[in-house]
């Protein structure tokens, strides 16, 4: 019985994951980066449209795992593991992803999985109290046969529904992908490169061994892919061109859709997405690694990029603000390599001389709230007293447009600080902290400030907020214990 249900709680644990909600989210480590979520943004936003929903209604984000993932677990997020953007080739491979998790989202499944779960769990108990049962009236093998048919039965039943539940989000996807112009050919080459992995770790690709499985079979998979979408004008265009050409009616989908009309263009699109992913690369990989991938006599934008993460975990600062200068040579006004040399010195101690490309970057961004924060930083660590206006009026704008940012709190809560303001300080400081995962000490400092700030007021009633989300936070953690 004991072997039985642990069996059954491994296979159901995709479904208690959902569950829990955001719970999985707030284990891993989210990784924010304006130019990243800008490029990731765009990727996904003319999919959300060809979904039924409004440009920006679905936001993306990375997470900090080297597995090849992505999912979404309540609300319209999808979340995307680091690792897939390593392994992906493409902007368009991502956006098949993307367009998959969609129809997740469309399809309401986060909802309907932990319905399931539990069905199957009705099963499992059902069959261990007919068990029990017919042991205790002496029937003791009845009863394992009783219990081994009904575990067999809610395994089943699980395993079905999430195939179908995959199977209904790439059928999904493939309407999504032909509504936004953007090929379908990134999807299959991703499929093909889990399918290799699949081939390399050992995995069985047998009709019997997909009754095992949550996802259909990968083979299948990119053969019903492929059937929908080699006819679409998209299939084989070049890479650096992933959105077809445009010719007659639009498709004829779901008419609340937004359907695109006329090719975009995506060389540039395709360009950023390199960007992006080198820098990510950069940044979390070990430095030996980086500059094995990216060796010195690679000049292009990308390879620049990671190095210069590269060599500035290594401390070597002189290397990473000439790599810095000469991604800005070929571009003075891209706000994300002045971001880059910014962070750099700020980083090796040099904030004075820090302020001047953050500050650039901050206005070319439109104040772009994690930029701003960092240049707040820059500010503060100056220890000018004569910065601290400015570094208040930038992050109060920061929070005010972006407040899931919890390094802009903390810095904002420094400055309150030195400006005697103690209320709005521990108000900053539970800000931070709840989205940090400390719901106790929020709790601590939300209760203050709602005591030392004046009745009524906007900070007054957040305050109130907080402590509210933070008692919320305590209950869960204690119902889990």
């Amino acid at each position: 019985m004991r072997s039985a249900f642990h069996l059954l709680a491994r296979v159901l644990a995709p479904a208690a994951l959902l569950v829990i909600g955001a719970q999985p989210v707030a284990a891993q480590s989210i990784l924010r980066d304006a130019e990243t979520e800008q490029v990731l943004q765009e990727m996904v936003d003319p999919l959300t449209e060809a979904a039924g929903l409004q440009k920006g209604a679905v936001d993306v984000v990375l997470i900090h795992d080297p597995s090849i993932n992505a999912f979404v677990a309540g609300g319209q997020r999808i979340y995307i593991h680091s690792g897939l953007l390593n392994a992906a080739g493409s902007a368009n491979e991502v956006q098949g992803v993307m367009a998959h998790e969609l129809g997740h989202i469309t399809g309401g499944h986060v909802i309907s999985g932990p319905q399931a779960a539990g069905n199957a769990m009705k099963i499992q108990l059902l069959s261990m109290l007919a068990g029990i049962g017919a042991a205790l009236a002496g029937a003791g093998e009845a009863g394992m046969a009783a219990m081994a048919l009904g575990q067999q039965a809610a395994i089943g039943t699980y395993l079905q529904f999430s195939r179908t539940q995959e199977a209904s989000a790439d059928a999904a996807s493939v309407q999504y992908l032909k509504c936004a112009r953007i090929s379908g050919e990134g999807a299959v080459t991703f499929f093909r490169r889990l399918q290799n992995l699949e081939f390399r770790h050992g995995y069985s690709q047998s009709e019997e061994a997909g009754f095992a499985r949550t996802h259909p079979m990968t083979g299948d998979r990119i053969s019903r892919l492929e059937a929908e979408l080699q006819n679409d004008p998209a299939w084989g265009r070049p890479d650096a061109d992933l959105t077809s050409e445009f010719e007659g009616e639009p498709l004829p989908v779901n008419p609340d859709r937004t359907c695109a009309s006329a090719p975009a263009p995506t060389a540039d699109l395709e360009m950023r997405f390199q960007r992006i992913k080198a820098k990510l690369y950069g940044y979390l990989a070990k430095p030996d690694d980086t500059l094995r991938a990216y060796p010195e006599y690679l000049t292009a934008v990308p390879a620049r990029y990671a190095r210069a993460y590269a060599f500035h975990k290594e401390g070597h600062m002189d290397r990473a603000i000439a790599e810095s200068d000469a991604l800005i040579a070929t571009a003075p006004n891209d706000p994300y390599f002045l971001e880059l040399k910014g962070q750099v010195l700020l980083e090796s101690g040099k904030p004075n001389d820090a302020l001047e490309p953050l500050r650039r970057a901050t206005s070319l961004t439109g104040n772009n709230p994690l930029i701003a924060s960092l240049f707040a930083h820059a500010l503060m660590a100056t220890e000018n007293p004569g910065h601290l206006a400015e570094a208040e009026q930038v992050l109060r704008a920061a929070v005010g447009r972006d407040r899931e940012n919890p390094s802009a709190w903390y810095q904002l809560g420094i400055v309150y600080n030195a400006r005697g303001d103690v209320p709005r300080a521990r108000l900053a400081s539970a800000e931070q902290q709840i989205m940090s995962g400390q719901p106790r000490e929020a709790l601590y400092n939300a209760q203050s400030a709602e005591n030392g700030l004046p009745t009524g007021t906007p900070d007054w009633i957040r305050a109130q907020d907080v402590a509210m989300q933070a008692r919320a936070e305590l209950e869960r953690e204690r119902d889990r214990r």
